[in-house]
């Protein structure tokens, strides 16, 4: 079998990573075989342990670096001096923007960590809700200084975080609406409605 194919910007291990995201979107973690992966990137399975040890590791890749990614940015936008209303729309914003630009590796990581073995099971699960916890920290910041609507902050997170993985029936869409639009009628519907 011929080398792994790699882009300038890319290693070997990042190709693999990318190929195994799109196969663990289309099959599942548990449905896509080493022998999938290999196919997929075109070597045999025995030489995808060079760059890596299991799919275990490529899921906690996956998981743990959109996790980072929307943390660094939500903790960008909490000490910045935007009202509440414009800090929830910027999360709210990238979150969109990666889901739409990232698709595979985020849908990844928002079905698939259940899959993760200890002790990064544990630790994703502690990721997640200090992520909700701190978006709705935003939301109830933005209660009490009279800019939101008096509503329970974490519902409004769980709405709000399950319609942006509701972006993947628009990935699937015949007719779908350009990104552009879809977050900007996101933003009206998720944010807007929360402002007094």
């Amino acid at each position: 079998m011929p080398p792994i194919k790699t882009h300038r910007t890319s290693t070997k291990k990042e190709v693999i990573i990318g190929k195994a995201a799109k196969l663990f979107t289309e099959k599942s973690f548990v449905g896509t075989s080493m022998r999938d992966l290999a196919e997929a990137v075109g070597v045999e399975a025995a030489s995808l342990y060079n760059h890596i040890q299991s799919k275990a590791e490529i899921l906690q890749i996956l998981c743990f670096r959109v996790a980072n990614i929307l943390m660094d940015h939500l903790e960008k936008i909490e000490v910045n001096k935007q009202s509440s209303v414009e800090k929830i729309k910027s999360i709210i914003r990238f979150h969109i923007w990666h889901m739409i630009n990232n698709y595979n590796e985020v849908q990844v990581a928002d079905r698939e960590w259940r899959h993760l073995s200890e002790p990064y099971l544990s630790n994703y699960k502690v990721q997640r809700k200090n992520y909700r916890q701190r978006l709705a920290a935003l939301i109830e910041s933005g209660i009490r200084k009279k800019e939101i609507k008096s509503i329970d902050a974490p519902t409004a997170v769980l709405i709000m975080l399950h319609a942006i993985s509701g972006i993947e029936s628009w990935h699937r869409s015949e007719q779908k609406i350009s990104s552009e639009q879809l977050e900007k009628n996101m933003i009206i519907i998720l944010v807007e409605g929360l402002e007094i």
